[in-house]
């Protein structure tokens, strides 16, 4: 997986590129705990995310657990497999970024 990161202030972007899975989701992990300090905002791009497995999604809980109580993680461009899969975790309202 490649992560791609941009920081404006309190706001982080990330764009992942591949799979999220359990042998990708240790390097995200280790990724933010690198940059999520002092930040609110996490917005990661998944344009180029093909699949995201449980170990994916307890990084993003993760990131949010990380940040506190009063930020905020957005996925935005998911694709349809990875929007199926944080609507069956009932993760989307959650996660998911209205486009």
């Amino acid at each position: 997986m490649d992560i791609t990161k941009k920081r404006d202030g309190k706001t982080l972007e990330i764009a992942l590129d591949g799979r999220l899975d359990t042998l990708s989701a240790p390097l995200l992990e280790a990724e933010l705990r690198k940059d999520l300090d002092g930040v609110n905002t996490l917005i990661c791009d998944f344009t180029n995310v093909t699949y995201i497995s449980s170990a994916g999604i307890r990084t993003m809980v993760l990131a949010q657990r990380l940040m506190g109580e009063d930020s905020t993680v957005k996925v935005t461009n998911a694709g349809e497999v990875v929007r199926e899969i944080f609507t069956v975790t009932g993760l989307a309202d959650l996660l998911l970024a209205d486009e």
